[in-house]
């Protein structure tokens, strides 16, 4: 069920409204709260990447909004450790 309060679409946000969101999301794995058991799991699965010297697979991020799952993409594998 989608909540009435929240507006999805953000080509009606302005360029300080992005500009405030992009501002307010974590950019290192330190900064972030929650779901702690993820970010264990993907720093594993990124540090066993490194040291194989190949590429992290493939991770899918499913739920609803909310949950930080554009954060966690977004955030560089270099602020992972």
């Amino acid at each position: 069920m989608a909540n009435a309060n929240l507006n999805n679409d953000k080509e009606q946000l302005t360029a300080a409204d992005k500009e405030f969101e992009n501002n307010i999301r974590p950019s290192q794995i330190a900064d972030f709260s929650g779901q702690e058991q993820i970010i264990e799991n993907l720093r594993i699965f990124i540090k066993a990447a490194k040291m194989r010297g190949e590429a992290l697979d493939h991770v899918l991020f499913h739920g609803p909004p909310g949950l930080g799952k554009t954060t966690l993409s977004e955030l560089s594998p270099m602020n992972w450790e």
